[in-house]
């Protein structure tokens, strides 16, 4: 079923989009897709408040090790301070342009509670008008009740959907 709504999609790296657009194409869909600092935004917003947002942030990739291997090597601890804090920039970006009643769902394919957990409990602490839904996926691989871990059969992952009061 297609729905009736603007979809924008926002992603800094243009062979990502390039990604996104041959599959709207491909399914006969459309989004206003735009190449841009998601935090910059004085350079993509139309002004116009979202009803939903996903924020699909930037992270160490800790879930999904078992299909890159090579993430093992190449990440170090420090830059997973570093992913926390560009996830909380991100974050308070969007909410900005969420409206009331509005819900946004934060995502990672990360494991790490610094990365996921950590950064929502830290930013409805200093957002009053945020609040969590708690909501599950019916899983033998869930935990916590927002998170898959990851198995033979798929990625780790965490999500958590957030309602602005």
């Amino acid at each position: 079923e297609i729905a009736d709504i603007e979809l924008v999609s926002i992603d800094q790296q243009k062979d990502r989009l390039s990604k996104v657009k041959d599959n709207l194409e491909r399914l006969q869909l459309h989004a206003h897709l735009k190449c841009a600092d998601l935090t910059a935004i004085n350079t993509w917003w139309n002004e116009k408040l979202f009803d939903r947002i996903l924020l699909d942030a930037p992270c160490s990739a800790s879930g999904v090790v078992r299909r890159h291997v090579d993430i093992k090597w190449l990440r170090r601890s420090r830059d997973i301070e570093t992913f926390a804090k560009q996830q909380k920039i991100m974050l308070q970006a969007m909410w900005q342009l969420l409206k009331k009643g509005g819900k946004l769902l934060y995502a990672t394919c990360s494991i790490f509670p610094d990365e996921n957990q950590e950064v929502i409990d830290n930013f409805i602490k200093e957002q009053s008008d945020a609040k969590e839904v708690k909501w599950s996926v019916d899983s033998e691989y869930s935990r916590y009740e927002n998170q898959l871990i990851p198995s033979a059969n798929h990625d780790g992952f965490f999500y958590a959907l957030l309602e602005k009061n």
